[in-house]
């Protein structure tokens, strides 16, 4: 059985030479789009995506390299760079006729929302990121053993070729470790949408792992750069994440404001998975931010 999101139309859009997203559009309105995160496709916005469409124009990308995208393969720095996938989505929406929207992303879509947020201040109105840091100060506040909780991001940072095949070995076990570590309620992604999950993220190893790397190497220097420059995130922004802040010793709202100074910082009571074990303060939080 092939899952999609009920009610909406499927597309292949390209987006640069020889890559094109999946995309999943309905509704009609000021367009928002919706961007998954690690292990997962865009199913993870199901349940928001089925309420903000009576209102909106929805625009549900699998991100380059993920779900049924296409995975170029890694030719430099460049083809998984947040720059370059923001750049992606920029292009998916002006495909369907939008100059400007807004934007929301978990996770790795979060990364690519702030790269989009920072890259195109004209084009991204309001900006939601779910359970995430800047990577820039992800990497920071990395330190000792407290750092393990991230171990995947110090494997996929290695050359290419080293995480690869150790991951593509056991990709269903690495890959389900995330989903049941992450979730406080089980129940919240059923088992079709896990098997999903899994299917999508083995047949996307190289990919994942180029995206992951890039956040250890051309990422990072993006984001050096532009703290240097003193750009930040003009528009609307409201962050939500689980209050890990204070289990690891930093003031996550404080390192988030320096970005974002219209910044509105939540703390929520749910796994990592947040879109879908807590659709409903999500949804409610996207609506304050779209009102902002």
């Amino acid at each position: 059985m092939t899952l999609t999101l009920p009610g909406f139309d499927y597309h292949q859009i390209p987006v640069a030479d020889g890559v094109a997203l999946n995309v999943a559009v309905a509704g009609s309105g000021p367009a928002i789009v919706l961007l998954h995160g690690f292990p997962e496709t865009h199913l993870m916005w199901r349940h928001v995506a089925a309420d903000l469409v009576n209102d909106y124009t929805v625009i549900c990308p699998d991100l380059r390299g993920y779900g049924a995208s296409d995975k170029p393969e890694e030719s430099g720095e460049n083809t998984y760079s947040k720059r370059t996938m923001a750049a992606d989505i920029v292009e998916v929406a002006r495909s369907l006729g939008h100059e400007s929207f807004a934007l929301a992303g978990h996770d790795r879509g979060a990364l690519v929302a702030i790269r989009a947020g920072l890259d195109h201040p004209g084009t991204v109105t309001h900006l939601l990121s779910l359970d995430v840091l800047p990577t820039l100060d992800m990497w920071d506040i990395l330190h000792g053993v407290d750092a393990k909780v991230a171990w995947h991001l110090y494997l996929m940072a290695q050359p290419r070729g080293v995480a690869e095949p150790m991951i593509q070995a056991t990709a269903d076990t690495f890959f389900a470790s995330f989903i049941d570590d992450w979730l406080s309620n089980p129940d919240a992604i059923p088992a079709e949408y896990r098997a999903e999950y899994l299917r999508a993220s083995r047949e996307a190893v190289p990919s994942i792992v180029a995206d992951y790397r890039a956040s250890a190497g051309i990422d990072l220097s993006h984001d050096r750069d532009d703290r240097a420059s003193g750009r930040t995130l003009g528009m609307p922004v409201t962050v939500i994440q689980q209050d890990w802040g204070v289990e690891l010793g930093f003031d996550a709202a404080g390192l988030w404001r320096a970005w974002a100074p219209n910044l509105d910082h939540r703390t929520l009571t749910a796994g990592h998975f947040m879109a879908e074990e807590a659709p409903t303060e999500i949804i409610t939080a996207i609506r304050e931010l779209l009102a902002r």
